[in-house]
């Protein structure tokens, strides 16, 4: 168990490492605006083997099968606490029992082992007793092939056998080159990985500054924009106070200005309508006169003597009978007057409503004006607190202890950097040694199965089945000779190869299980996390060599796991058991000289709504009386005809009558009234009906303006009480809430800001990712990957072709019998078949 226990001394020794660890997954309370510069690392997070890969697999699933039990935790537990103790008593039952444990779990690697002892020493008797019995014409050394049945089916299955075999130890010789030349390779790219660490630990070291830097550098981004609300007072707090009076009052606003409208379009309409009821009283008048005018002409033309005369005396009466028609609308003249109502209009608009209107409007949008004015004081010490800010803050990142691991860690780093730089030579000498006696091994294995192919080549390709056992030619002859070559040199180096198959095996497979394996699934540091069990007066081990606090729990396995995820130093190392950065950047402490700044924020407001004069131009308004007009009387009116008859069709029927009569006075005369009648339509017809539609219009505006005045006036007044007493009851309190909603937003920067420091020196701030890395680099890549796999590859691919040795020699002995000349021969009595030689011949 020295290997575990030296594997664990590795382990200590980089857990000084650790000191930039980083949390497990941990998210940011909220999306930060802030963001630390990413850093960037030149060595890969995990390692590749490739496609040599596959072969490493396969050592692995033997190195399961030879060893399919779980990690050992408390048996190694047990043997760290055991190692610590001065004096060992074996023979204690509870050593014994841990002995046996050591025993039970080393079982399969014992048994290789005890199998492979075995080996080494039975393979060296086994020759040396071959080679006296071969010595003495025994175990087949007699040149004398006796004659069988089955002798070439047997020659064949032997050849078969051996080359099958030569196949399967080439494999494993293969393996071996590969393993050997891969441990070449990678030793020789050790530095540069080393390098590649080192310098990203150094990258690691130097960025921490730069991102406290950065941290603090922050800190101006949050007060330019705390400055620029303030600034801004008018329009954040100002406008904050305005858009919640509006909805209460510019809908008041809007309705008394639309009734102010209302008025004007009111005195307008009534204007419009006093003029065209005058205008057609006196238009009215005027056609009055013209038809009795016309009249009177056209009874005159009618008394001519041809009117008693047939047929013309039918066209007059038809004419006398209609002059009747020739009558005014006497109604024009009797439309009411609206003189009353236009005079309590106009009394009306003797207080400028629109003006006090528009003031209110004023009042309103002077608030972000008067807010800004009246708040200059406060905004002052609320600047001056904000700069002392920074500095509190700046002292702060100086107390983390951050740097001061870092420093204790640049020190470890630049002595391990020297240390390994100084010792790289070294191990790049001892690599060529290792690799130059693999090479060997994997050359005096090549070599002997060289001679096993050399020998079924010649054997094969030379054998004369028609030649006698004595007469075989000298190429059949060479390849027995060949296979006797590799048996000889099989007995002769298999033992010493086991030896270093066995002594590999043993170091490698331990390494790969006591190390390897359970480094990857982090079962390894729960060991080294075991309370009390690397110091016995350390409960944690780590806190206590950093800390000198055994008591705080700071495991190997959360510091690595941490760092793996990139997590910060400061939460790593739960550096806040030393230095609570949480209670240093405690923001009430930072905010409350902002609140009573902004508590001491006093706002007057006065808004303007309308006043009693207003009101009473409203309530005037309502009581003028233009919603209870008789507007039917007026509307009936605009629908009838100035005269009592179309004056236009009358002139022309008139005028075709006047056609119908013989020439003369009275047909000249009725023509000429004709044209009259034509004449009193174009100039007094045709105003009186333009005036008639105006009134028409007027009488439509006041119907609109009127519909509902009351009512409407009652709900302006209404909504006016509603906004005033809210004015008058609210505006303290919604100034109030807009204020503390204010100063939310400009201590929410610096709440933001604060929270987003402690969450990066927490978790962001000289993340450890590299500390990580480095381990893994060190434990992982270069001691497994770099020298373990490939080491255990070798011994496995050299194992299989030396255990293989064994029944190749078997079958190679057996098969050069065939190949091989002998000195006599069977005789047989059948000498059609078998040519008969006798021994004497030679």
């Amino acid at each position: 168990m020295a290997l575990v226990l030296g594997s664990l001394l590795l382990l200590g020794l980089c857990g000084n490492s650790f000191s930039g660890g980083q949390p497990s997954s941990t998210d940011a309370p909220k999306a930060w605006n802030y963001e630390l510069p990413a850093t960037n690392y030149e060595t890969q997070d995990s390692h590749t083997a490739g496609p040599i890969g596959i072969l490493f697999e396969l050592v692995h699933i033997f190195l399961y099968v030879v060893q399919p039990r779980d990690f050992p935790e408390d048996t190694l537990r047990k043997v760290i606490q055991k190692a610590r103790e001065s004096n060992i008593d074996y023979d204690k039952p509870e050593n014994l029992i841990l002995g046996l444990k050591i025993v039970y779990y080393e079982a399969g690697i014992i048994l290789c082992s005890v199998l492979g002892l075995l080996f080494i020493i039975l393979m060296p008797l086994v020759g040396y007793f071959f080679c006296m019995c071969r010595c003495c014409n025994k175990c087949g050394g007699e040149m004398h092939q006796r004659q069988k049945e089955n002798g070439p089916f047997l020659r064949k299955c032997f050849a078969i056998s051996l080359l099958v075999i030569c196949i399967i130890i080439s494999i494993g010789i293969f393996c071996g080159f590969v393993a050997n030349h891969q441990v070449r390779t990678r030793i020789k790219r050790s530095r540069k990985l080393a390098d590649s660490n080192f310098k990203d630990l150094r990258t690691f070291l130097n960025e921490t500054p730069e991102q406290i830097k950065y941290i603090l550098a922050q800190y101006n981004t949050t007060k330019d924009k705390a400055f620029s609300d303030l600034n801004s007072i008018n329009s954040v707090l100002g406008g904050g106070i305005l858009d919640r009076l509006r909805p209460n009052i510019i809908p008041v606003l809007d309705e008394i200005k639309s009734m102010a409208t209302a008025i004007k379009e009111t005195k307008e309409a009534l204007e419009n309508m006093n003029s065209t009821l005058k205008s057609l009283h006196q238009q009215s008048t005027q056609l009055s006169s013209s038809l009795t005018s016309v009249k009177t002409s056209l009874r005159a033309s009618l008394n001519d003597p041809l009117c008693s005369v047939r047929p013309s005396s039918e066209t007059c009466n038809s004419i006398r009978l209609s002059l009747s028609q020739l009558n005014s609308n006497p109604e024009l003249r009797q439309l009411p007057p609206v003189d009353a109502e236009l005079d309590k209009v106009n009394n009306v608009l003797r207080t400028d409503l629109d003006g006090l209107v528009q003031q209110g409007y004023q009042s309103l949008n002077d608030v972000p004006d008067r807010v800004q004015s009246q708040t200059k004081t406060v905004v002052a010490g609320i600047k001056r607190v904000l700069n002392s800010i920074g500095s509190d803050i700046n002292n702060v990142t100086q107390r983390l202890p951050i740097q001061d691991i870092l420093s204790e860690f640049s020190v470890y780093v630049n002595n391990t950097e020297s240390c390994i730089h100084r010792n790289l030579p070294t191990l790049e000498e001892y690599d060529s040694y290792w690799w130059l006696g693999g090479l060997v091994i994997c050359s005096l294995l090549t070599l002997i199965v060289i001679f096993y192919y050399l020998g079924l080549l010649c054997g094969v390709c030379g054998y004369d089945r028609h030649a006698t056992p004595t007469t075989r030619g000298c190429v059949s002859n060479m390849g027995g000779v060949f296979l006797m070559v590799g048996v000889g040199l099989s007995f002769l180096f298999c033992w010493i190869l086991m030896i270093i198959v066995v002594l590999t095996f043993v170091f490698g497979a331990n390494v790969e299980k006591l190390i390897c394996e359970p480094y990857t699934s982090k079962e390894l540091f729960r060991v080294l996390d075991t309370p009390y069990l690397l110091n016995e007066d350390w409960e944690y081990y780590l806190s206590g060599k950093l800390f000198n606090e055994s008591k705080m729990k700071l495991t190997f396995e959360q510091v690595y796991s941490d760092c793996k995820k990139n997590r910060g130093t400061y939460g790593t190392l739960h550096l806040q058991n030393s230095f609570n950065i949480s209670e240093c950047l405690n923001i009430n402490e930072h905010t409350t000289s902002i609140s009573s700044e902004l508590e001491s924020l006093k706002v007057n407001l006065n808004i303007f709504l309308l006043g009693a004069a207003g009101r009473k131009n409203l309530q005037d308004f309502a009581a003028c009386g233009i919603d209870r007009m008789n507007y039917d009387t007026y509307l009936a009116q605009t629908g009838k005809s100035p005269a009592g008859v179309n004056l236009l069709s009358f002139a022309y029927d008139l005028e075709a009558k006047a056609n119908s009569l013989p020439p003369g006075n009275l047909r000249n005369s009725l023509k000429r009234d004709a044209q009259t009648i034509k004449t009193i339509h174009q100039q007094r017809v045709l105003p009186i009906e333009q005036s008639l539609s105006t009134l028409y219009q007027s009488v439509k505006i006041l119907q609109r303006t009127g519909n509902g005045l009351l009512e409407r006036v009652n709900r302006i007044l209404a909504s006016l009480d509603f906004a005033q007493n809210f004015i008058t009851n609210n505006i303290s309190s919604v100034i109030i809430e807009e204020t503390k909603k204010y100063g939310k937003t400009i201590i929410g920067y610096f709440e933001h800001y604060l929270q987003w420091i402690e969450f990066s020196i927490s978790e962001k701030v000289a993340s450890c990712k590299p500390v990580a890395t480095a381990l893994d680099t060190a434990v992982d890549v270069f001691l497994c990957s770099y020298i373990i796999d490939p080491l255990n590859l070798f011994w496995f691919g050299i194992g299989k072709a030396t255990v293989f040795l064994l029944p190749a020699l078997i079958f190679a002995v057996k098969l050069a019998k065939y190949y091989r000349r002998m000195d006599s021969e069977d005789v047989y009595d059948d000498v059609e078949t078998i040519p008969m030689k006798n021994p004497s011949q030679h």
